[in-house]
């Protein structure tokens, strides 16, 4: 008989550690406990990749209904009722939330509604006031936006707090440049809002492929995203009544109305914000000064490490506050391991699964099995998309010799209508082994597309492999499997 409660105690209910969990005891066989402080799903389903997704769709209709008008169809665009689609929108979350909890109750995991703390290696601390024992223990616990180290911060919002707006606010400024930042400016702005953002670097989307970001702020600024680079906020207040900067975007506090100030709580989950009401008077680092009904910060996040007692237990944390683990997610602790966000390795939901995965493999069915996090492919859900996977033209240059072969074009589909939008296959091909290194699309859909070539790419072809493959005509991705020669060598 074992001397714990537990084979394995799981602390969170995202995707990750859901999978783990279930996995581990459906077919390890494992007796498992699992412990989640706020919904099942965690950040993918509940507040992030499923909820953003819905809105991305949601956004994209208004230009659909443009362009079948330009197609000969009779039909008008009347406005966007976000109140019927937020609560849509809840109804889906509650219901793949119920799934969730449905899996791990048919796999026979024990499931605990409350914050749980590692009081040792081997045993857990509920806020229930029960205490756990564990062989092993699990850290699931995700990841958190956060708001930048300035004077008001708590005047804007956080993604999270998006999901749970009581209306749209007319303007919103948006501040970052990375993928979070970026994708709520295009949903937003689909939806009506808009949208200004602002970026202290010199291009947005920084980490990935050079002439893809390009293509996409240059698409974004032309769908009407007021985006500007090389700037930040300098300073932010509450706005005063009636005060509105001069060539602004945002409304004043009388033309919101009274419930502007006193009612913006907007049905928010609690994550730690402040009261973030009413508009927000903002200098930016060019100089300008304007007013926004909101400001969201899209600048960074966090691993969900703070007072679960991990470096009380010997677990090392990094400088972010992730915990530090081996390639079998294993921490300082041996009985202890982590996987996911609250890593800080590659922070998306599939790899969180398969991270989930390998533990299970290596810790109850005796492979060892270490994660591979080596060419995964990736989406960015901007208009239009970028799909990536592999290596960017920058970071193979620096590598080896490359041929870069890429194609920019406007596609049928919005060209017939005389759309200026324009799209970009890319691939990073190694001159001496042939092998495609890097594939970049900037696209509609182009995150269809990528998951398809990432096979490929994953089990190594070269390019003469995409050259003999006949291209499926007439799409845009007959491109990938169409262009000869290279534009440039590096």
């Amino acid at each position: 008989m074992s001397d714990f409660d537990y084979d394995l105690f799981v602390i969170g209910g995202g995707s990750g550690g859901v999978r783990a969990a279930r996995v581990a005891a459906g077919e390890a066989g494992a007796k498992v406990g699992l412990a989640e402080e706020s919904r099942y799903g965690g950040t993918c389903v509940i507040r992030g990749c499923v909820p953003k997704k819905l809105m991305v769709f949601a956004s994209e209709y208004a230009g659909h209904v443009e362009d079948a008008v330009a197609y000969g169809w009779d039909v008008k665009a009347g406005p966007f009722d976000w109140t019927a689609f937020s609560r849509r929108l809840h109804g889906e979350l509650d219901r793949l939330e119920g799934i969730y909890r449905k899996l791990l109750s048919g796999s026979g995991v024990e499931t605990f509604d409350c914050r749980a703390t590692i009081k040792d290696p081997h045993t857990v601390a509920l806020s229930n006031g029960e205490e756990k024992t564990a062989k092993h223990i699990l850290v699931a616990a995700g990841g958190h936006p956060v708001r930048p180290d300035m004077a008001n911060a708590d005047l804007g919002l956080v993604s999270d707090d998006l999901f749970h707006m009581d209306a749209l606010p007319k303007s919103i400024l948006i501040v970052g440049g990375g993928y979070i930042a970026c994708e709520f400016a295009c949903i937003l702005h689909g939806l009506g809002v808009e949208v200004t953002q602002y970026y202290r670097g010199a291009q947005i989307l920084r980490g990935f492929d050079e002439e893809a970001r390009g293509l996409i702020a240059e698409e974004m600024k032309q769908r009407g995203i007021d985006l500007h680079t090389g700037t930040n906020i300098v300073d932010m207040r509450c706005a005063q009544e009636g005060e509105d900067a001069e060539g602004g975007l945002g409304a004043s506090v009388q033309q919101m109305g009274d419930s502007a100030g006193d009612s913006a709580m907007m049905g928010r989950e609690d994550h730690g914000g402040g009261t973030r009401k009413g508009p927000v008077w903002v200098k930016a680092t060019n100089g300008n000064i304007r007013v926004f009904d909101r400001v969201l910060f899209a600048t960074g996040r966090k691993p969900n490490t703070d007072g679960l007692g991990l470096e009380e237990a010997g677990v090392k944390l990094g400088r972010n506050g992730q915990i530090v683990v081996d390639e079998y997610s294993q921490t300082a602790v041996p009985s202890i391991y982590a996987i996911g966000d609250v890593t800080d390795r590659v922070n998306l939901t599939p790899v969180a699964i398969r991270e989930g995965m390998a533990f299970v493999e290596t810790v109850f069915k005796g492979n060892p099995t270490p994660v591979d996090h080596d060419l995964i492919p990736s989406a960015v859900f901007t208009q239009p998309e970028l799909g990536t996977i592999g290596l960017t033209e920058e970071d193979a240059r620096d590598r080896e010799e490359i041929d870069v072969y890429c194609t920019s074009f406007r596609p049928m589909q919005s060209a017939f209508i005389d759309r200026s939008d324009r799209v970009l296959m890319k691939l990073i091909v190694s001159r001496e082994s042939r092998k495609v290194l890097g594939c970049h699309i900037v696209a509609p859909n182009a995150g269809e597309m990528i998951q398809l070539a990432g096979i490929a790419i994953k089990m190594g072809a070269t390019k003469e492999d995409f050259d003999r493959t006949v291209a499926v005509h007439p799409t845009m991705s007959e491109e990938i499997v169409t262009m000869r020669n290279p534009i440039r060598t590096a």
